[in-house]
């Protein structure tokens, strides 16, 4: 199929991965209403147009935590993102890299830190989730510093896992489980070739380096499922903040109080996400969320958003409610299992055509001037 548009990614994404893996990726929890309201939430911003501003020279650049990047993005933490194409999260760290945009490693990725760091030119980030086993939380942040990582995205939006009703319908959990997902691998020949046979080994491959012993991905909904704590209280996250030596980030913020209290724990910087609508269904959709938590905190700490950005304009409207960056998760992970390396760096490249196009047409020259008051009212 012809790819124009960052959302043509997404169809040839359902066309070459086996059902199991596509709605894993595309499916959120319960009635999925938080899923679509991101989505359609973001997509109803409205934007300012504004003529004659001569906004020619433009500059796309951001400074984070002492860093310079070259475009308001940042690959989000995305679980099994090597089961997307062959050692995706080598390709999405490349592509991140070439690109000059943090990758953010899932503690849950296929492949371990250690492989993934040693293609990396810069610092990649780590995303860690509150587990109850405190021993392998220790161990991560330990070899995640001592590979060159600075910046630790801790995940607090999931103390259990959502619904995800989707997946049992697909085969990813459920009865016959490991059945289905062969049956399915096999009507998508060139993913059971690339991936399936040459992507080996599919395993947590982090786990797998703590634990000395293969994790797969039978045993991955499970050990989910038996080591999420939801009894973790902010107090007892400050060994966390005692022990890590470099930039925290809190991801999974949805009201300006939790923003609040994010800023008194010392953490560097959020994500305002509701963990891509996988987590409580009802919950508001981040752009609804965005600017209250931008009111209360602008200017005190790194604001990041992710939910429902597709296109170049989605990450437009996230800067405009008040975020100084924006994580993209299913937008790379669609065009990484339909092109690899090549499919991420062309997806940031419409991205940031759309950018400059927006940028032109609202009259600014830095991505740094976007701000509410490009909101049409």
């Amino acid at each position: 199929m012809i790819i124009s548009s960052a959302t043509d990614f997404r169809e040839a994404a359902r066309r070459r991965l086996p059902p199991f893996l596509f709605h894993y990726l595309d499916g959120g929890a319960g009635a999925e209403q938080t899923l679509r309201s991101n989505v359609d939430d973001l997509q109803a911003v409205r934007l300012r147009q504004r003529v004659l501003r001569g906004s020619e020279q433009l500059d796309l650049g951001v400074k984070w935590f002492g860093r310079e990047y070259a475009l308001p993005i940042a690959l989000a933490p995305v679980g099994l993102t090597g089961m997307y194409a062959r050692r995706g999260e080598v390709q999405a760290v490349r592509a991140a890299c070439h690109r000059n945009i943090p990758f953010i490693q899932s503690t849950v990725s296929v492949c371990p830190l250690s492989e993934v760091a040693a293609q990396a030119s810069k610092p990649i980030w780590f995303q860690l989730y509150v587990l109850k086993d405190r021993g392998f939380m220790r161990d991560v942040m330990r070899r995640a510093w001592e590979l060159g990582s600075t910046t630790l995205v801790f995940t607090v939006d999931m103390p259990v896992p959502g619904a995800r009703y989707r997946d049992a319908h697909s085969g990813m959990s459920g009865p016959n489980g490991p059945l289905r997902r062969v049956l399915q691998a096999m009507t998508r020949p060139r993913w059971a070739w690339d991936v399936g046979l040459f992507g080996r080994p599919h395993d947590l491959g982090n786990i797998s380096a703590y634990r000395g012993n293969a994790t797969g991905l039978a045993d991955y909904i499970g050990w989910l499922g038996a080591n999420f704590d939801p009894g973790i209280a902010w107090q007892d996250l400050q060994w966390i903040r005692d022990e890590w030596q470099g930039r925290l980030v809190i991801k999974g913020i949805l009201d300006p109080e939790d923003a609040r209290d994010a800023l008194a724990f010392g953490a560097d910087g959020i994500v305002v996400s509701n963990h891509g609508g996988r987590q409580l269904d009802g919950a508001p959709s981040s752009a609804h969320a965005l600017p209250s938590i931008a009111e209360a905190v602008k200017g005190q700490m790194t604001i990041f958003a992710d939910g429902g950005v597709r296109t170049g304009t989605d990450v437009f409207r996230m800067l405009a409610l008040g975020a100084d960056g924006v994580l993209i998760g299913r937008a790379f992970v669609y065009a990484l299992a339909t092109q690899g390396q090549a499919g991420v760096e062309r997806l940031l490249a419409i991205m940031e055509k759309d950018l400059r196009t927006n940028m032109v047409l609202t009259g600014v020259q830095s991505v740094r001037e976007i701000g509410p008051h490009l909101l049409a009212r």
